[in-house]
């Protein structure tokens, strides 16, 4: 599924809305409601009265890293994105240039061998691409001083920041880009990026809506970051559904209440741990799972997700939940509405 849709810059949501004006929380952001072709416009405040006692939320505790550290390859230098760690302690890295706005641009990963000296002594080399798809990411082996005791996690802490894009203003803390489902994990790891969907919740809304009698199912999905190609699929990710999770999923499918994903990481996570008999079931790993309206979704029922550029993957897993008009809907929708996009804008809920 393709749509011709171009993004206006302004609509790009520089901030978070809490520092766009005194008094803003972070459940201040507007809320495009989508049931088939129509369209209703909230806040995502409204939350609560759109959802029913047995519905279930499905939210993904992973943390997010400060993933960009600073660099060096010969005389350039560059800005590591720490993406994903293999099982074999290597690390899925993206090297990135800076454009002299804080930001970053692509470049050039390779070739193999290739050394970047990180603060503390700490070194990296490039070894291979981390998949036949490009040569973006790559598995890179660290070793030095600094990475001894805390490893890239502890380098992370000290001398990381949140990956940021050119349409933000400045650089957030970390604090920012974690959502009030956050878990650190056990080693250290997390995402990339942050799983934004969840942004706009508060621990006051969360009481809310278990006041209610909405039930939450916590899965982790641990994102790499970013594509930046127009049709590259998604990498494989790391992800766990615990048994209890799994539990709660099939007693709201079983009670009627509706599986609501928050976000396209859940659906990933949830999606992948359901068996050939169509149940859920406790599972970690590794999921190279990619949702189309072929495959299609066998548990979710709704979907809470951002706006983002329409890129492939992320429009074929909305279409597998909502289907193709609600999509060509919703994007109409939201530009009209002057909805802002990305990491710190507006969410989008899509329900049956």
């Amino acid at each position: 599924m393709t749509l011709a849709v171009r993004v206006p810059e302004e609509l790009s949501a520089r901030v978070p809305v809490e520092q766009r004006r005194p008094g803003l929380e972070r459940d201040a952001v507007r809320m495009l409601v989508s049931r088939g072709a129509e369209v209703a416009h909230h806040t995502f405040r409204e939350l609560p009265l759109l959802l029913r006692a047995g519905d279930l939320l499905v939210v993904n505790t992973s943390a997010t890293l400060a993933a960009a550290v600073d660099g060096w390859t010969g005389h350039a230098r560059v800005v590591v994105h720490f993406s994903t760690r293999g099982d074999d302690g290597r690390w899925a890295v993206e090297l990135r240039e800076p454009d002299g706005r804080g930001t970053t641009r692509p470049r050039a990963g390779g070739p193999a061998g290739r050394e970047v000296c990180l603060p503390g002594g700490v070194r990296l080399v490039l070894e291979e691409p981390l998949s036949g798809r490009g040569e973006r990411l790559w598995w890179a082996r660290v070793s030095g001083a600094g990475v001894s005791g805390a490893g890239v996690p502890g380098l992370l802490r000290e001398c990381g920041r949140p990956i940021r894009y050119a349409y933000t203003e400045r650089d957030q803390p970390l604090s920012a880009h974690q959502t009030v489902f956050a878990l650190p994990s056990a080693d250290g790891t997390g995402s990339a990026e942050m799983p934004s969907a969840a942004r706009p919740f508060t621990a006051r809304l969360v009481a809310e809506l278990v006041s209610r009698g909405v039930l939450f199912a916590p899965v982790t999905l641990h994102t790499g970051v970013a594509s930046a190609e127009a049709h590259e699929p998604p990498y494989p990710e790391r992800f766990a559904v615990p048994e209890a999770s799994a539990r709660l999923i099939e007693a709201a499918r079983a009670g009627g209440g509706r599986v609501v994903a928050v976000g396209t990481t859940a659906v990933r996570a949830v999606e992948s741990a359901v068996g050939a008999d169509g149940a859920v079931r406790a599972r970690a790993g590794w999921t190279d799972l990619v949702v189309t309206p072929e495959r299609g979704v066998r548990v979710v029922d709704g979907l809470l997700t951002g706006l983002h550029e329409p890129e492939a993957s992320h429009l074929l897993m909305l279409e597998a939940v909502a289907g193709r008009v609600a999509v060509e809907r919703g994007y109409e929708a939201a530009l009209q509405g002057r909805y802002l996009w990305h990491e710190f804008g507006d969410v989008h809920l899509v329900l049956p």
